[in-house]
């Protein structure tokens, strides 16, 4: 192959064989599960990094079903995002920090990694119903770290909240090593989710138990209150990022 034929088609590893499709990646019945809970303040500042700043000492802790996702397949994904906010030249705008991510499926992890810097590791989350509950649950390896629950459709939610926070700008940390180990890329990347069809959304009473583990440190970060508790289901479209702060630079 010469040189001109690499940088043509080079797009992702493995140069022959992409572990994923160009995007931007389109959800169609994506369904959500998000219990917001009040943490430890102290506990949340030693994970956000400057510039961003925690906006209040609250977690949402998310599973997510992806049934039909553009190139990534059906998959389950569960994880900590922290709402933040970030002075800017338009002023102050309230975002989400994505902390933690685990899902089931190669693609969107290496993916996720490579294009936005998704805190993505492989894991075994579920999503499912056991009659009227609405039960979340992520397993690293045979250990669980972390078991959700949620009444089934308790109430229905005003979709305005809901679609405001959709459109809210999310941040990540994207971390690139060089091959002699030395961080390559170090970038605040921000991103946003588009064109969206929300379906439903619901209420209902929840409670939330993490579980101590040395890999997947979900409880580093306190349930101390389960503040709320959402069920949604939507058609969106994850764009690409841009990067926001080079800590390189």
């Amino acid at each position: 192959m010469k040189i001109d034929d690499v940088r043509r088609q080079a797009f992702a590893m493995p140069l022959t064989s992409p572990a994923f499709p160009r995007g931007p990646y389109r959800f169609i019945q994506r369904e959500f599960f998000v219990i917001t809970y009040r943490t430890d303040p102290d506990a949340l500042d030693a994970v956000v990094p400057e510039p961003l700043q925690v906006s209040e000492a609250l977690v949402n802790y998310e599973f997510i079903r992806m049934p039909d996702s553009t190139g990534f397949g059906d998959y389950t994904e569960s994880g900590q995002v922290i709402p933040v906010q970030i002075e800017t030249q338009r002023g102050v705008e309230q975002g989400s920090y994505v902390h933690a991510m685990f899902l089931n499926d190669h693609p969107p992890i290496a993916g996720g990694r490579e294009l936005w810097g998704f805190p993505k590791k492989l894991a075994s989350p579920t999503l499912d119903y056991e009659i009227d509950t609405i039960v979340g649950t992520l397993d690293y390896g045979k250990v669980r770290v972390a078991t959700a629950t949620m009444g089934f459709k308790h109430w229905v939610l005003d979709p305005a909240p809901i679609l405001a926070a959709i459109a809210r700008p999310a941040f990540l940390l994207k971390i690139i090593p060089h091959v002699d180990g030395t961080p390559r890329i170090c970038e605040l990347v921000r991103y946003h989710m588009v064109d969206v069809d929300l379906k439903g959304a619901w209420g209902g009473p929840a409670a939330l138990e993490l579980h101590p583990h040395a890999l997947a440190p979900v409880a580093d970060l306190p349930v101390l209150e389960v503040k709320s508790a959402v069920h949604y289901i939507a058609d969106m479209t994850l764009a690409l990022g841009s990067v926001e702060h080079d800590y390189l630079a």
